[in-house]
């Protein structure tokens, strides 16, 4: 509500592109933005969250020129619902999901998921699965392993999959399910280890894109999923833990 309140008092300014992302996006964009800007002469205004949270507030009118998903079914019900443009649809890649911990747990998480039902292993965190993609592909996930049921009294569940990252970076948790793009951010990466979730045990986390309705900036929207498309933007995402679509 306070962001929606927020980003509606504020006007767009000329030549400015308003883009709310899914927070496993955080590290990719920020190398990406720059970039872009520097092409362009645009400027972007990032707001970075759950696909499910921005997806309820562009509902009600939140003013975003471009949606970012962890899951490409939100902005296809935005193109279904009419409120974003069918020919901006685009999969701009693959999410991955990683069990994480700290170098210093003691945890052995050789064994992957199994690992987590471990005596060591407390609390476990991952993304809200009510609204959180990478929270919906953890639940799917230990639910093929049988761990479901066993573990979910210990979970701890984040707002995103960013917060859930958090709880286990700062040991708030023993262990999370996070996004391989998070997992390799640099203090992530410094200060953990990781072993990937082998994708047949969820579905995919397909990553979409659109511009929106009520974009203030159609074109300069359109510039930037066609700069997100481009070979170099491509092989920074890859770098960042992302598939190509």
């Amino acid at each position: 509500m306070v962001l929606l309140m927020v980003l509606t008092a504020i006007p767009a300014l000329a030549g400015e592109v308003v883009i709310a992302a899914a927070s496993d996006l955080n590290f990719a964009f920020k190398e990406l933005l720059p970039e872009y800007e520097k092409a362009t002469g645009n400027h972007v205004r990032l707001s970075l969250g759950s696909s499910g949270n921005f997806f309820s507030q562009i509902q009600h009118g939140a003013p975003f020129d471009l949606y970012f998903s962890a899951d490409i079914a939100y902005p296809r019900r935005l193109v279904q619902s009419g409120l974003a443009d069918p020919g901006t649809l685009r999969r701009y890649a693959v999410g991955r999901l990683v069990v994480w911990t700290r170098s210093d747990s003691g945890i052995d998480i050789g064994a992957g998921l199994q690992a987590l039902a471990g005596p060591r292993v407390g609390r476990i965190a991952l993304a809200n699965p009510e609204h959180a993609p990478y929270g919906q592909a953890a639940v799917a996930a230990l639910a093929r392993e049988g761990l479901y049921d066993t573990l979910r009294a210990r979970f701890v569940l984040g707002e995103n999959i960013s917060q859930a990252a958090q709880f286990a970076q700062s040991g708030n948790a023993d262990v999370g399910l996070v996004a391989l793009s998070l997992a390799l951010a640099p203090a992530m990466k410094a200060s953990g280890v990781w072993v990937e979730v082998p994708s047949s045990l969820h579905a995919p986390i397909e990553q979409g894109g659109v511009v929106l309705k009520a974009a203030r900036n159609p074109a300069g929207a359109r510039d930037f999923l066609a700069f997100l498309a481009g070979a170099d933007a491509v092989r920074l995402l890859r770098a960042n833990g992302f598939e190509a679509p």
